[in-house]
Formats: C-alpha cells, structure tokens, sequence
C-alpha cells in the first residue's frame, strides 16, 4: 500500500506480464499504474495521481477525494444502547467514542497492512551425517 495527496495505491505483482500493477482504492474515479520496480511503480503512482488532479482541474471538475469523513454505520442495537451509555458516562457524544474506539482499532489494523509480517520459512537442512 502507498500514500500520496491523501491518495491511496494498491499494487499487486502480475507474474505473465512481469510488472508491478497498481490502482488507487476509495474512489469511483478508476485510477492506474504500473512499473517494473519499485521504484518505477511508486514515481508512475504519483504520476497518475498528478495527471488525476491535472485533468480535473482542466475540466473545472473537483476530483474525487478517497473519503469524505462521514459514512453510515449500522450497529447492533445493543452495540448501540452501551455506546451511547458510555458516551454519557463520559459526558461526551456518541460520534466523539465511536471515533476513538474505531481510531484505535484502525490504526493498528492499518499498519498492519502497511508494514505486512514476513513470512520466515525455516528450512530443513540435513547434516550429511547417517
């Protein structure tokens, strides 16, 4: 995953073609990208996010941002029932805990997908002695 203005990159490896993908994610907007590197993925990424940003300002078009800050959650209704009483608990609103308790448990998820594990193969190796 990369960033860039607020944008964010998917890329996946396409082993027939033998070059690294990409497209941004969170928008309707259909936004590419490819390379052979690293490096050359991550310059074509801000490339097209340039080029994006480019053409709709030449159109007189306000490009699409990948999120706006507010959406629609349906909960549970008891889910519902302890988070607002916990936010009166608190003296605080029912938005304020529900960003906190999210915030938190997305940005441990986040860097997980940012800064994926590797994965360590211990391999089995013979001593050569019988």
């Amino acid at each position: 995953m990369m960033e860039y203005k607020g944008y964010i990159g998917r890329v996946e490896f396409d082993p027939e073609a033998g070059v690294l993908h990409g497209e941004v994610v969170g928008t309707r907007d259909v936004i590419t990208f490819e390379g052979r590197s690293v490096e050359e993925i991550e310059q074509a990424f801000h490339d097209s996010v340039d080029d994006y940003l480019d053409f709709c300002h030449e159109r007189g078009e306000e490009p699409e941002r990948p999120c706006s800050g507010r959406f629609v959650v349906r909960a549970d209704p008891e889910l519902h029932r302890r988070l607002s009483t916990i936010a009166e608990a608190e003296g605080r609103s029912l938005n304020s805990v529900v960003i906190e308790v999210l915030g938190r448990e997305v940005d441990a998820r986040f860097e997980r997908i940012r800064r994926p594990r590797r994965s360590h193969r211990r391999g089995h190796s013979s001593s050569g002695q019988t």
